[in-house]
């Protein structure tokens, strides 16, 4: 009997469990840094853990947040999660770098510093832009599934007839309608009237 193999993504990945912890984390980082800034005044900051928040930083980690969960829902979603996480926190780092002084040219100073970022954020933005490129390249688990093939009824050859028969011989040539005799009790052919019939 043949087999076919074909490979499928196996249920729950690890990836979709790593973004939706991250996702948890991110809401409940941002939900604390409400608590410590409030959310009546923009222009206030205040620390969480040494880093520095404001309302709009909290508002973009719950955000980001509610993505993560949202996201971990499929494999693919998941992995693209990881792509924007690399990428959006790949450009804050820079920029953060730029804000902090570590990097003298900041082509957009004029819009100051709206997420209140210091150089602790700059080193925790890296690290998440690290951990999204995890996500992102982290290789799916995957199972192996064997079907099995449906076997097909093999064609009969011409020179056969139905395995009872065995194969047709030259005494057992096919007749015509003209030459068969049917008995009416069993709508077989009677053998021997057909040899009568074939002597007259």
């Amino acid at each position: 009997m043949t087999h076919r193999v074909t490979v499928k993504v196996a249920g729950l990945q690890p990836v979709q469990l790593l973004a939706a912890l991250a996702g948890i984390a991110f809401i409940v980082f941002g939900v604390v840094g409400f608590v410590r800034t409030g959310v009546g005044d923009w222009s206030v900051h205040a620390f969480v853990l040494g880093f520095s928040v404001n309302p709009l930083h909290n508002l973009v980690h719950v955000v980001v947040g509610v993505l993560g969960l949202l996201m971990a829902l499929g494999s693919g979603l998941a992995r693209l999660y990881g792509w924007l996480l690399f990428l959006g926190y790949g450009v804050t780092f820079v920029w953060g770098l730029m804000i902090t002084g570590i990097v003298a040219q900041n082509p957009v100073s004029e819009f100051g510093n709206p997420l209140a970022l210091n150089t602790n954020d700059n080193w925790l933005h890296l690290g998440l832009a690290v951990f999204g490129l995890l996500l992102a390249v982290l290789p799916a688990r995957r199972k192996l599934i064997e079907e099995e093939e449906p076997v097909l009824p093999e064609q009969r050859s011409a020179a056969f007839r139905d395995d009872r028969d065995g194969p047709i011989t030259k005494e057992q040539e096919p007749i015509t309608k003209e030459q068969a005799v049917i008995d009416p009790k069993t709508d077989k052919v009677s053998k021997a009237d057909l040899k009568d019939k074939i002597k007259h």
